[in-house]
């Protein structure tokens, strides 16, 4: 079944190129033949490498001298951005799928493509007469600015011969440049296959992780002074302009926080550091049934392979306290990381409630001016009611004109047209009433704007005392102590 479905994983993936480097890392009795070798590894020359052929041949060894430990491994500098896509491999498929059987790597590994965060496993392969640990341990991140930080590894234990063999990938801004040096200053210690996984697990929870969230600590302290207006708050703040809080500066950076302190959970890497605890267990079980075995039979240990062997079990005792050490690390970071969380919510929350309170504020003043516009045509409509009354009052005049000119004017036929010299009468009435008419318009009209200023006055003091009480109660629900928003006010302990 496991051969099939490699066979059709393989069919469904896309190659890109990248470009390949080998080492190889082995120790014998006799230090002086020990071996550390680093090169670029061509097409050509794959068959070879992986058959161990020509140039790659195990040199020849003296009489009495073994092979203790070894490492055999290629590792890519990968450059193409969709390299840890789903589907994706850097080697041709038959050269792919030859490197998996010939070197007994797992060849699950390239189920995992599409695994994205942290992943670890481990297990026995089904070859009884020559067993193998297989280690799959990868951490395949999502494409940033058309870039990723990924890399994977997968590597083959033989219990018999001491030598692991693998695959390795990453990114130039991936660790894996500083876990190859850092495994070329291990050399004696190559024989334990956890030891890589082990380095890329130191590199990956450096202390570049933990001073991240201090300084994201760091951060959400000046947030919180900002957003509850406290004393250590500094008027050059970047969040306030013109002594006011900018609020979508503040929204901005409480998300760009948060994001900070979610960078590299440490549940993920807990569980993965119990994964490795399992695969140290399989490989001491193992390890040590094997070495049980060849005492049963009598076979007869130089005192090189005693040494290393003790080597080995150093190491072992070594990574299983490592282990243990990131793994109360990763408890108290994760009870950090809790704590700040919860005040980025209750920050947020008082944001929120900032935000509704200049909500509030603006409806009051869309209230405002609403309530002014509907005085104004309610002064218009007034204005209309006035110059209709006007027009109703002159009337009177009109009608009267209209009968004074009957007797006043004289168009008979056959006469001249004749004046009568009593048409002073009609100014003497007409321009004195409506004299009077229009003084008492005037009169009624500016004690009419005398009450709509006073009512408007009103209006501006109810609005600002609703607006002060809204904003008192609403700092009160959602202020966590009491007078922080008015430190001047703080009562002086005795």
């Amino acid at each position: 079944m496991d051969e099939y479905m490699f066979k059709q994983f393989v069919d469904e993936c896309r190659v890109v190129e990248e470009v390949t480097t080998y080492i190889e890392i082995f120790n014998y009795s006799d230090p002086l033949s020990n071996s550390s070798e680093e090169h670029s590894l061509t097409l050509d020359e794959f068959d070879n490498f992986l058959h161990q052929r020509g140039a790659f041949e195990p040199p020849k060894l003296r009489s009495r001298v073994k092979l203790l430990s070894g490492l055999r491994l290629m590792q890519k500098n990968a450059k193409d951005k969709d390299t840890f896509m789903p589907k994706v491999i850097s080697l041709p498929k038959e050269a792919y799928a030859n490197m998996v059987n010939v070197l007994a790597l797992p060849s699950r590994a390239i189920e995992t493509s599409s695994i994205v965060g942290p992943f670890f496993w481990s297990s026995y392969d089904q070859d009884d007469d020559n067993p193998h640990l297989h280690i799959v341990h990868r951490k395949s991140d999502v494409r940033k600015k058309g870039k990723t930080r990924g890399w994977e590894m997968m590597l083959s234990h033989c219990f018999k011969t001491g030598i692991t063999t693998g695959f390795i990938k990453g990114t130039p801004s991936s660790d894996v440049v500083q876990v190859i040096d850092h495994l070329k200053a291990c050399a004696l210690q190559v024989g334990h296959p956890m030891l890589l996984p082990i380095l890329f697990l130191s590199y990956d929870i450096s202390p570049t992780n933990d001073q991240k969230q201090r300084d994201a600590r760091d951060w959400l302290r000046r947030l919180e002074n900002a957003v509850s207006l406290r004393n250590e708050v500094e008027e050059n703040e970047q969040y306030f302009q013109d002594g006011l809080v900018e609020i979508d500066g503040l929204n901005r950076d409480l998300v760009e926080c948060h994001s900070h302190v979610m960078w590299k959970r440490p549940q993920a890497y807990h569980a993965l550091a119990e994964e490795m605890e399992k695969a140290m267990q399989n490989f001491r079980s193992k390890w040590l049934g094997l070495q049980r075995d060849w005492q049963l039979d009598n076979v007869a240990f130089s005192d090189a392979e005693i040494a290393n062997h003790k080597v080995i079990d150093q190491l072992h005792r070594s990574i299983e306290s490592r282990i243990d050490f990131y793994k109360a690390k990763l408890v108290g970071l994760e009870n950090y990381i809790h704590t700040t969380l919860e005040r980025l919510k209750v920050q947020r929350e008082a944001l929120y409630n900032i935000m509704d309170q200049r909500e509030a504020r603006l409806n009051l003043q869309i209230a405002g001016e609403q309530r002014r516009i509907a005085n104004a045509s309610k002064r218009d409509s007034t204005a209309m009611k006035t110059i209709s009354l006007l027009g109703a009052l002159f009337l009177p005049g009109t009608y009267l004109a209209s009968i004074f000119g009957m007797a006043f004017f004289n168009f008979e036929e056959g006469k001249d047209p004749t004046v009568s010299s009593q048409l002073w009468i009609y100014f003497a009435v007409t321009v004195p009433v409506t004299v009077v008419i229009l003084l008492l318009w005037k009169w009624y009209d500016r004690r009419r704007e005398a009450k709509y200023r006073k009512e408007d006055d009103d209006l501006e003091i109810n609005i600002e005392k609703m607006e002060e009480n809204i904003m008192k109660h609403l700092r009160k629900r959602t202020m966590s102590k009491t007078h922080t928003w008015k430190s001047a006010t703080l009562p002086q302990r005795a």
